[in-house]
């Protein structure tokens, strides 16, 4: 393949390496599983329930700040974020099918003049569905959905709309291996996947927002080249993923994604990395830790005064005191 770098090839190599190195099926173990499952059946037991496994965390952080007659100055300012996660996970004889749902907003006001403005906003659903192929290992088709909820602003110029609810999408479909290593770390790897970008708003698309086509005139405003609201990519795909306690009450959680275009310069990496801590004070109220790191080389990053640079590495923090539910 001509177009493949050494980027690409190193993922497809880690792929096969993985399925060359791991052991042999455990088909004993799998054996009695079944035998288990059958004699289950002839007793009249339901076992549909073991099969499942469902919990989360529901957050809801805030901070409120205000002043009267203050000599060092300052403002009033009042912030609200809310999380959710959620997994659904079931495994049956040789099936999974494992979904996950995290969403997140927030917002935050200062002084009595500017509106509420934008501080987090995350949709995300991932679900995979696989089949046992040997030794912790499941042949497996992955898919994957982003978007936000609401519309994003160039602040300080709240009149530049700059995102919107699928603007940017992305959807994602690979085909691969699953690797659970063990309960807290595994990998996904795929290298057959297809990456969809939507961009659903006119202005934006137009503008060539977010990789898609720009529309293109002429000095009398004709369009010479129609804007698009897609960009479809094929490439490969690596997700890692990883949770653990770490002490009590502390709990952390990382998220690894890379993905190379086969045919749009492979060498341009997309990444995107999140990482979670969660700290538990007591059943009801907890603190909670994320950050986000993107790397997109077909997102350029508008400036505060409207100018378009080239693709730069984003990051996001968050760091949120309040009430937490987890079931």
């Amino acid at each position: 393949m001509l177009f493949m770098n050494k980027t690409t090839t190193h993922l497809i190599l880690i792929f096969l390496l993985a399925i060359t190195t791991l052991k042999a099926q455990d088909t004993k173990t799998d054996a009695a599983n079944l035998q288990d499952e059958i004699a289950a059946q002839k007793a009249g037991i339901d076992t549909s329930s073991k099969h499942w496994k469902k919990g989360g965390i529901i957050t809801l952080n805030g901070q409120e700040g205000s002043q009267f007659n203050w000599a060092a100055g300052g403002q009033n300012a009042i912030s609200v974020g809310g999380l959710v996660n959620m997994f659904f996970n079931y495994h049956k004889g040789k099936m999974i099918w494992n979904s996950n749902i995290n969403l997140a907003y927030g917002v935050i006001k200062q002084g009595s003049v500017r509106d509420w403005i934008k501080t987090d906003d995350r949709i995300q659903f991932t679900t995979k569905v696989g089949r046992y192929a040997f030794k912790k290992a499941y042949y497996t088709l992955l898919g994957d959905f982003k978007s936000q909820f609401a519309p994003g602003y160039n602040y300080p110029n709240d009149s530049a709309r700059i995102s919107n609810f699928m603007a940017p999408g992305y959807v994602l479909a690979g085909l691969g291996l699953d690797l659970e290593v063990d309960s807290n770390l595994s990998f996904f790897i795929s290298p057959t996947t297809g990456r969809f970008t939507f961009v659903n708003d006119n202005t934006l698309a137009k503008q060539g927002a977010y990789g898609v086509q720009a529309e293109v005139d002429d000095s009398r405003g004709n369009v010479i080249t129609p804007y698009k609201k897609n960009r479809e990519q094929i490439g490969a795909y690596l997700k890692m993923q990883y949770r653990k306690n770490i002490m009590t009450n502390v709990n952390f959680g990382t998220t690894l994604e890379l993905f190379a275009d086969y045919l749009n310069h492979p060498e341009n990496m997309y990444v995107n990395w999140t990482t979670f801590i969660v700290m538990k004070v007591n059943k009801f109220i907890s603190a909670t830790f994320n950050t986000q790191l993107i790397y997109d080389p077909a997102v350029k990053i508008k400036q505060a005064d409207g100018t378009l640079v080239g693709p730069r590495v984003q990051f996001k923090q968050l760091l949120g005191i309040g009430l937490a539910y987890k079931f």
